[in-house]
């Protein structure tokens, strides 16, 4: 865990389902708690059967109201996390046959409005893990990637985004920002938010299934809305719905 204070309720849970956990620091954007845990899983099991990529971090903002920090620093959780812990782990992947699995987002397939850095940062995951896919699975490790669309976790409220703020300073944008805010708000109010154990509930069967898919989305909602894009050659259906996220005439979706 990155926070190991929010350990208790986790250790509670785990003691009350009879399951025995082993909790360790480790920060993605951080190569030696990386490299410190791959050595540790080694020495203390031997052994490792999977691996799963699930550290993430909003990053809501125009362009212009970013700073290029704030880009950097989403690719640093979202991507460079993803390739770091995946680069270390991976001999003891190849020695079990084991798996990678990573939480994408829908966002690493559909462009999104005011979220270009955390899009960005997801589309490079994509793009990494369907070139490694061939490569890892030559030396029996299987890798896939998990698209959740809208979750009630805590992931909107670690963003610690001040709307009042943002929309103050948008400038320009304060139109746009101001309808999407609001159709984000909608979203993950609605019943296309799924619980975080629905997701979770995904991740054990893409573990147990002989053959899994290399790409799965974890509703119906969300093959829906990725299947937007996959059909969509010229861009023209995906930049029509989302128009309509930022109060503009919109097509689709």
């Amino acid at each position: 865990m990155r926070a190991p204070e929010g350990v208790g309720a986790l250790r509670a849970e785990a003691a009350d389902a009879g399951v025995e956990l082993d909790i360790r620091l480790l920060d993605v954007t951080d190569a030696a708690t990386i490299e410190r845990e791959s050595d540790y899983c080694r020495s203390a099991y031997g052994r490792l059967d999977a691996l799963i990529n699930n550290a993430g971090s909003a990053t809501v903002g125009s362009l212009e109201g970013l700073e290029m920090k704030d880009f950097r620093d989403a690719m640093e959780v979202n991507y460079f996390g993803v390739v770091a812990t995946t680069r270390a782990f991976m001999p003891l992947l190849r020695e079990s046959g084991g798996r990678v699995v990573t939480i994408s987002s829908v966002g690493g397939v559909v462009g999104q409005p005011f979220n270009e850095a955390y899009c960005a940062a997801k589309f490079a995951v994509e793009g990494f893990l369907e070139s490694l896919q061939p490569v890892a699975k030559s030396a029996r490790v299987g890798v896939y990637i998990i698209e959740p669309g809208a979750v009630s976790s805590d992931f909107v409220a670690n963003a610690r985004m001040d709307t009042g703020r943002m929309l103050a300073a948008a400038g320009p944008y304060e139109s746009a920002l101001k309808a999407y805010l609001e159709r984000t708000r909608r979203q993950f109010a609605s019943a296309n938010a799924q619980a975080p154990e629905d997701v979770a509930n995904v991740v054990l069967e893409t573990l147990q299934a002989t053959s899994p898919a290399f790409r799965i989305q974890t509703s119906k909602w969300a093959r829906d809305f990725v299947a937007t894009k996959l059909n969509d050659l010229d861009g023209g259906q995906v930049t029509s719905m989302t128009a309509g996220w930022v109060g503009l005439p919109a097509t689709g979706l």
